[in-house]
């Protein structure tokens, strides 16, 4: 059953989205979702101020949104991966997420505006969130981030991105001290029970998925490789502690339940929300509903408590 708070939302969500013409290219469907946040956009919170940096990656400088507490002194991090199927959202489609966790801990949010499909498919996307992070560490005296607590979290497409990260990194002076995983799809299988429970759940439903997936990775003998689909690693040892947030009426449901198990089976501690009631996409409904808010402070606790134990 789905959270009766989130009906209003639904419906102002998908009235936004019907003038999108059925034949729009990815390009149009960006510039809509733009217009769509744009105008559901919370207030933002005291204390919060935001500003923009360069990251040189391969050919591209990429850029990324800091959302700072202006408090000073050193501040633990968050890398953040705005979700969108890889080919859509921004880190201004996702502020209202990334701006809320800044306040609640007192620290900085850096959202990476990687590079979208299908007009940059895998690996790009993962190598400018991998260099993203590289960076950071580098120039973390400069932006007054402490370096010793820098974690990556996303959704959906964010949170795998963030996952792969984590893989990218491990056992090196930059991997990160915690991933964030929010309704993240973990490999491109489509064959757990929740693509059949769930095939037109709100928001996400199946139907569109081969073709989004076939954009971000055309070559189909890659959709195994381990920055791809993280589950399918060879090893699991040695990541960070990871908080997965599912949603009871979402596809991807049980990819983070897999995930989970696959992690804790390694060894790696997870904490683990199943979202009963909720959908995909869920904390774009904060001003709805308040268990998307109850979930959004649950996250920021688990982050504030992976920071103190440094």
């Amino acid at each position: 059953m789905i959270d009766p708070e989130l009906k209003p939302f639904l419906k102002v969500w998908n009235d936004s989205w019907k003038v999108l013409p059925a034949t729009a290219t990815p390009r149009e469907r960006r510039i809509l979702f733009n217009y769509i946040a744009d105008d559901m956009r919370l207030p933002r919170p005291e204390g919060v101020r935001t500003s923009a940096r360069f990251v040189p990656s391969g050919d591209r400088l990429v850029t990324v949104r800091l959302d700072r507490h202006e408090h000073d002194g050193d501040q633990p991090c968050l890398v953040y991966m705005h979700g969108g199927a890889w080919m859509q959202g921004s880190p201004m489609t996702h502020a209202d997420i990334t701006m809320r966790i800044a306040a609640a801990n007192r620290q900085t949010v850096v959202s990476i505006d990687y590079a979208l499909a299908p007009e940059h498919p895998f690996p790009q996307a993962v190598h400018e969130c991998r260099d993203t992070v590289i960076w950071l560490h580098e120039n973390a005296y400069d932006l007054s981030i402490d370096a010793s607590r820098i974690a990556v979290g996303g959704d959906s497409a964010g949170g795998n991105l963030a996952a792969a990260i984590c893989i990218a990194l491990r056992g090196g002076a930059q991997a990160p001290l915690a991933q964030l995983l929010i309704y993240p799809g973990i490999d491109f299988e489509m064959d757990k029970p929740s693509y059949v429970e769930n095939a037109d759940a709100p928001l996400l439903n199946i139907r569109g998925m081969p073709a989004v997936n076939a954009m971000y990775i055309p070559d189909e003998s890659q959709r195994r490789n381990p920055l791809a689909a993280p589950i399918f690693a060879e090893s699991h040892e040695g990541l960070p502690q990871a908080f997965i947030a599912v949603a009871e009426n979402d596809p991807l449901r049980d990819d983070g339940y897999a995930y989970a198990d696959t992690l804790r089976a390694a060894g790696v501690a997870v904490e683990f929300d199943k979202g009963e009631g909720l959908i995909h996409g869920y904390l774009r409904a904060m001003e709805y509903c308040s268990a998307s808010r109850e979930r959004l402070d649950r996250m920021c606790r688990w982050l504030a408590g992976c920071y103190a134990a440094g």
